[in-house]
C-alpha cells in the first residue's frame, strides 16, 4: 500500500509540475493556475497520508514487534484506554502507545508465545492488570468503571515508604520512597532494585524515574510480568500455559489462569478472600478487554480459593 502511495505521489507531482510550468494563455491562465493549485494541494494531502501511515509501520518494524502491533493497533489501544488522557486523570498524556510498543521490544516473548488466541489473551490480561493498578474508574463512571485504566502514574497517599529494611541485597536509599509507580505500580525496594538493574537505571537511588519516564514505566511493568520470582512463576508463563505447579502450589490450590496472575501481583492482600472487590475489579477489566480482543477469558478467573505465596 505504501509503495502504491509513493507511486501515486510521484505521478501527481509530475503532473503538478507540468501544469504549473504551462505558459499562461489569456483565456485559460486562471484555469491552469487553479488546476495546478488543486494538484499541489492533493499531493500534499497524499504525502501527509503516506507519512502518517508509514510512520506507524516503521515504529512496529523498528521495535520488531509486528506480532504485537497486529494485535494492539493504536485504534484498539485508544478504545481500551478511553479516558487515560482526560483532565480528571493525573497521568494525562503520560502513558503513550509508542512507549508501550517500544518497551515491548525489550521483551520479545511478550504477546508472541503460543497460538494467536493465547497471545491475545496474554496481552488482554496484562492490560487488564495494569488498568486495575492505575484505575480512575468508579461504579457510575462515563463508559463504565472499566474504561478508566492508566489514570494514575504513582500511588496517592501511600501508607509507608515501602522499604523492607531486612532485605540486605537491595538496601533502601535514605529518604527514598518505594511506593507504587508506573502501570504495574512497582513497589518495594526488592522490586525497584532488580528492575533497575535489569533495565539500566538505579532503582534504589532514583525510583522516581518510573513515574517520570513513560518508556521506563512500561518497561518496569513488562519486567515484572515476564520475570519469575521464586517461588512465584512469571505472569507470562501462567498466561501462555508454561506454568508447572509444584507440590506446594497444588496444596495451595494455585491453579493456572487469570486468578493466579492476581495472586502473583497482590495475593497477600487480595487472595483467599471471598468476593473481594479488588479481585472483582481486575476481572471486570479483563472481561471487557477479552471481548475487544475477541477471545475468551480462559479458566480460573479469581483467587478466592487460593493461598497466597
Amino acid at each position: 500500500m505504501i509503495a502504491i502511495g509513493w507511486l501515486g505521489l510521484g505521478l501527481c507531482l509530475d503532473v503538478s509540475i507540468k501544469r504549473a510550468s504551462l505558459r499562461p494563455v489569456p483565456r485559460q491562465g486562471t484555469l491552469a493556475l487553479a488546476m495546478a493549485a488543486f494538484s499541489a494541494s492533493y499531493c500534499l494531502s497524499l504525502l501527509s497520508f503516506i507519512f502518517f501511515f508509514s510512520s506507524g509501520i516503521l515504529l512496529c518494524t523498528e521495535a520488531r514487534r509486528l506480532s504485537l502491533c497486529s494485535q494492539v493497533s493504536k485504534e484498539l489501544f485508544d478504545k481500551i484506554f478511553l479516558h487515560k488522557d482526560d483532565n480528571a486523570c493525573p497521568a494525562k498524556n503520560f502513558y503513550t502507545y509508542d512507549s508501550f510498543l517500544n518497551a515491548s521490544k525489550f521483551f520479545p516473548k511478550f504477546g508472541a508465545t503460543g497460538s494467536s488466541e493465547t497471545r491475545k489473551r496474554e496481552v488482554a490480561a496484562f492490560l487488564a492488570q495494569i488498568s486495575h493498578e492505575t484505575t480512575g474508574g468508579w461504579a457510575t463512571a462515563p463508559d463504565g468503571p472499566y474504561a478508566w485504566g492508566l489514570c494514575f502514574k504513582e500511588e496517592v497517599s501511600p501508607q509507608s515508604n515501602y522499604c523492607d529494611s531486612t532485605n540486605k541485597e537491595w538496601p533502601c536509599y535514605p529518604g527514598k520512597s518505594y511506593k507504587g509507580r508506573g502501570p504495574i505500580q512497582l513497589s518495594w525496594n526488592f522490586n525497584y532494585g532488580p528492575a533497575g538493574k535489569a533495565l539500566g537505571f538505579d532503582g534504589l537511588r532514583n525510583p522516581e524515574i518510573v513515574a517520570n519516564n513513560s518508556l521506563i514505566a512500561f518497561k518496569t511493568a513488562l519486567w515484572f510480568w515476564m520475570t519469575e520470582q521464586k517461588p512465584k512463576p512469571s505472569c507470562h508463563d501462567v498466561m501462555v500455559g508454561r506454568y508447572v505447579p509444584t507440590e506446594a502450589d497444588i496444596a495451595a490450590n494455585r491453579t493456572a489462569g487469570y486468578g493466579l496472575v492476581t495472586n502473583i501481583i497482590n495475593g497477600g492482600l487480595e487472595c483467599g478472600i471471598p468476593n473481594d472487590g479488588r479481585v472483582s475489579d481486575r476481572i471486570g477489566y479483563f472481561k471487557r478487554y477479552v471481548e475487544l480482543f475477541n477471545v475468551d477469558t480462559g479458566p480460573n478467573l479469581d483467587c478466592e480459593n487460593q493461598k497466597s505465596y
